[in-house]
Order: structure tokens, then sequence, then C-alpha cells
């Protein structure tokens, strides 16, 4: 990824939910890693996350970020991932059917799933959110104490927010929402 500034009202993710044939899921398990490789290559590329099914289940769920609209849009439709999807096809019972969103909202609720109650995904919000509204502060007070006019009150503020929004999204609520899958879709 570039150290160039991410707009964060532009960044897109495309959910794609492959339900695989029985017999198949070896034969799966290495192209969804192949797959997986050739994206983090493409140019915007974020991050992806792969949901794997509970139990005895054959959906698999993966999620791509894209900086950009246009970004994402040429990896759809670039020819590499079309032979890949062409290499997969044999292996799905229902095909593959990308679909695109422009904000947050895959974290707890993945598409054709039922949302957890919301009780359990502020548990785990809060979970997140807790260690580092404490953390992240304490990480910032050397800069603001170099550089008063940073650690007023809105700036600092500020400064905090986004940080614990960009950790929470891009690094932290994945790996927790998967850790926490089993408990999330329990009724």
């Amino acid at each position: 990824m570039s150290t160039e500034a991410i707009d964060l009202n532009s960044v897109v993710t495309l959910v794609i939910q492959h339900k695989v044939r029985g017999g198949s899921l070896p034969k799966y398990e290495s192209w969804l890693r192949k797959a997986v490789k050739a994206a983090r290559l493409q140019p915007g590329h974020l991050g992806v996350n792969v949901i794997r099914p509970d139990g005895g289940g054959v959906t698999f769920t993966t999620v791509v970020r894209f900086a950009q609209a246009a970004q994402l849009q040429a990896w759809i439709d670039s020819a590499e991932r079309a032979v890949l999807i062409e290499e997969v096809q044999p292996l799905l019972e229902e095909g593959d059917h990308p679909l695109v969103h422009d904000d947050a909202e895959f974290w707890f609720t993945p598409v054709d799933t039922l949302q957890p109650p919301r009780w359990k995904q502020a548990c785990v919000t809060f979970l997140v959110i807790l260690p580092l509204a404490l953390l992240v502060p304490l990480l910032w007070q050397p800069l603001f104490r170099l550089l008063p006019w940073l650690g007023g009150y809105v700036p600092s503020n500020a400064v905090i927010t986004a940080s614990i929004v960009l950790l929470v999204v891009y690094l932290f609520m994945p790996p927790v929402t998967r850790f926490f899958a089993g408990w999330l879709s329990q009724r």
C-alpha cells in the first residue's frame, strides 16, 4: 500500500460468496490462496478477509477492500481475475457473484446471513474500542507536548478519533469478528 492518504469516503468493498461443491474443498482452498495473492498485488488494494464456513458448511465469504471504485472495477474487469474465475467455476455450486459495497456495513452482516443481535454487536465493538480509547491518547501525548497547537481540544480529539477509527476498521475489527463469529451467529 502506498503512503499517500486514503480518502475513507472512496473506499469500496467487494464481497464474494462461493458455495463449494462437495469434495472440492482442498482444491478450492488452494485456488483461494492463489486468488487472494493476486488481489493483494492490485493497485489500491487495502486488504482481504476470508470468512470460512462454520462446522460442515461450504460457503466461503471473501471481502476485498480497495481505495477507490475505479481500482476495484479494474480488478473485477481484469483478464487475471477472469482466468481465476474460469478456474474456480467447476468447484462451485452456484458460480461467482461479486457484490460491491461502499461502506462499512460488512463488519457484522455478511451477504445472505442473519444479522447478529445488536447487543452482541455492541459488546464486540466495545471490546475493540475500549482498549484503543485508553491507549491511543497516551501514544499521542508526546507529540501533543511537542506541538501544543495539535494538543488543543479539537485537534487532539480529531487526531485521536481518526486513529481509533482507522485502527478499528482496518486492523482490529476484521479478525475480532472472525474470532467471535460463532458467538455472533448464535441466537
